[in-house]
């Protein structure tokens, strides 16, 4: 089993910045993705960054509309990862959740409590 303990969220002003961290625990956690996913009101939960691993280290990926304005870092450890969210406008306010994603032949998702993001304008 793993836990997970979102923080960083809150209400910004349009134009502002956040960094969410998300630090899990409960077992090994240096091979597996992990990364952040969102989810407005009203709407389905949204891809926004990953963090992949690989044998030659952590790669990222991004949601083609956030990754000019958004950066996701991993410790080496494996056991965290960051969202750096910058020029935030109205339409990132959401629910921001971290999955912890093991890949395998049966894949599990494990998904933090989520911490809510609100971006006036």
């Amino acid at each position: 089993q793993v836990q997970m303990v979102e923080s960083g969220g809150g209400v910004v002003q349009a134009g502002g910045s956040l960094r969410l961290s998300c630090v899990a625990s409960g077992r090994t956690l240096v091979n597996v993705d992990m990364g952040w996913y969102r989810q407005a009101q009203g709407k389905e939960r949204e891809f926004v960054a990953m963090t992949r691993w690989t044998w030659r280290g952590y790669t990222s990926d991004y949601d083609d509309c956030a990754q000019d304005r958004v950066t996701i870092s991993r410790e080496n450890a494996g056991n965290a990862t960051y969202l750096e969210m910058n020029r935030l406008k109205a339409e990132d306010t959401a629910i921001y959740y971290c999955d912890v994603h093991m890949p395998g032949t049966v894949p599990v998702d494990y998904w933090g409590q989520g911490t809510q993001v609100t971006v006036s304008s």
